[in-house]
């Protein structure tokens, strides 16, 4: 499979796209991640929801009170589904920033994430 391909979301259903991640962020969604999420989830025109470790409940991803409220750690994972314009862009983002760890080893230090 190439690497765009793993990008990509899982499922599609209409104008509904979602795709699972784990949170691999040594302190999971404390605040700083939160409000990067949710910041980036406001930025897209479509409807975001998250789910907690496969739990029935969906969460606004757009809301940080939801968000921090689910006290998300490291090895949770995360179904992130979205609906409307732009979901499919919005699924991969958010999936992407997941990935990177909310981009603190940019924040905090060199692009690779080595000490400065």
């Amino acid at each position: 499979m190439s690497e765009l391909n793993s990008l990509l979301p899982r499922e599609r259903s209409g104008k509904s796209w979602q795709t699972e991640v784990e949170v691999t962020h040594g302190t999971g969604l404390h605040a700083r991640p939160s409000v990067t999420f949710t910041r980036l989830a406001k930025s897209f025109p479509c409807s975001i929801e998250v789910a907690v470790d496969g739990a029935g409940e969906w969460l606004n991803g757009k809301s940080i009170v939801k968000i921090m409220g689910a006290r998300i750690r490291r090895g949770t994972r995360l179904r992130i589904r979205a609906e409307g314009a732009r979901a499919e862009e919005a699924v991969v983002a958010l999936s992407e920033l997941v990935r990177r760890n909310f981009d603190d080893d940019r924040k905090h230090g060199r692009a690779d994430g080595r000490p400065v």
